[in-house]
């Protein structure tokens, strides 16, 4: 029997969408200023609190918090002009987008078949040629994260973190996204937990943190502490009058509004039940293909909570690829590619990037690889349907 109903990547645009969208229409009634303020500050807070950092910054996307990252390490001078930045091969573009943008060579590191993700003994094989590290933490999985930690630290390699894909997933203790100096959030709607579009970058690092409050608004010092922008002014001498058009180093303008602040602060309070849910329907559903000879074998016994972002089905060969995928389709399951499969196969990377290498994992998943939506929005009978299909794969 094929199934009529189509089940979509994104069901909704909020968490408990109803309540949430009552709520807004409260808050943007009751409030004069909607431009960014309490609220950001608020969700800010809130976010840096649950995701156990010092410091969060919220900006418009997902995107921008990659870019204003290696911005604002450039500011400071912890990367330089012409640094190798290492990066997933099966990552999403803006990951690397920012590096060819900021004079930075991007070299893409091959990931494992079993975790989707770059691992220490893929990364020992580059280590010596690349000055930072930017992962991504794909679909909510990670591989031996700890060690890559460990040896990026015995290499003075800057380890960084995209965790679009794995809020509230844990390994060792520890949440993804807390392993590298600083790492970057997407609150686009279909992820973890949606503000509709907005973004977070986290660091423990206070010098950091303020690189990245004045790279999200034009390089002036007006988010930043009273203290901090007096020093800056005296260092300069800035005159008051003029000290709030004063701008101090490279920046965009990244901020969001507090719309979406508010959002945040109203979704914040449902992280648990939503990673609670992504987590237990990966899992009921990985249950019926585990044994499935087509597939190839997915690896996720090493960490403490999957927060799985999407379902991702990697087969073993192209015809069992075709097969299922168009089995899907027809079924009316909303499917995309595994994130932008190898990167390096990408027009705007063939364009810019002039180094070429292997990476036999990657172009396999890009080629073998589909995913279908996971969100704490399917229903019973949805799950059910997905069942039955991956029964019959």
């Amino acid at each position: 029997m094929i199934n009529t109903q189509p089940i979509k990547l994104t069901k909704s645009t909020f968490f408990d969408e109803s309540a949430t969208k009552e709520l807004l229409v409260k808050f943007i009634c009751d409030s004069s200023i909607l431009s960014m303020g309490e609220q950001t500050k608020k969700f800010e807070e809130l976010f840096a609190q649950k995701q156990a950092r010092k410091y969060a910054v919220f900006v418009n996307s997902g995107s921008s918090a990659n870019l204003i990252v290696l911005q604002a390490l450039l500011n400071i001078g912890k990367i330089k002009k012409g640094a190798r930045i290492g990066v997933s091969a099966l990552t999403w573009a803006t990951n690397v987008m920012p590096i060819f943008q900021l004079g930075l060579i991007p070299v893409a590191l091959d990931c494992e078949l079993d975790t989707l993700n770059v691992s220490s003994k893929i990364l020992t094989e580059s280590i010596n040629t690349i000055d930072a590290l930017f992962i991504t933490n794909v679909l909510g999985f990670c591989d031996d994260l700890p060690k890559i930690k460990e040896l990026c630290e015995d290499n003075d390699v800057l380890l960084l973190e995209d965790n679009c894909e794995a809020l509230g997933s844990r390994i060792n203790g520890t949440n993804l996204g807390n392993f590298g100096l600083a790492s970057t959030f997407s609150f686009f709607v279909g992820h973890h937990m949606s503000t509709i579009e907005g973004g977070m970058v986290v660091t423990d690092d206070e010098s950091l943190y303020y690189a990245f409050v004045m790279s999200r608004a034009h390089g002036w010092d007006r988010q930043l502490p009273s203290s901090v922008a007096t020093s800056l002014r005296q260092e300069h001498k800035v005159e008051d009058f003029f000290g709030r058009y004063m701008f101090y180093d490279l920046a965009y303008n990244f901020r969001p509004t507090d719309i979406q602040g508010f959002i945040g602060t109203t979704q914040i309070g449902h992280w648990d039940a939503i990673v609670e849910k992504r987590q237990k329907n990966f899992f009921e559903l990985m249950s019926v293909v585990r044994d499935n000879q087509k597939l190839c074998t997915s690896r996720v016994s090493h960490m403490d909570i999957v927060s799985n972002f999407a379902v991702p089905l990697v087969f073993k060969d192209a015809a069992n690829f075709v097969r299922c995928r168009d089995f899907f389709i027809k079924n009316a399951v909303e499917i995309r590619p595994i994130i932008a499969g190898n990167i390096t196969r990408q027009p705007f990377y063939k364009k810019y990037s002039t180094e070429s290498r292997a990476l036999v994992h990657s172009d396999h998943v890009h080629q073998n690889g589909f995913y279908f939506g996971n969100n704490p929005d399917l229903t019973q009978e949805e799950m059910n349907v997905l069942k039955n299909l991956l029964a019959t794969i």
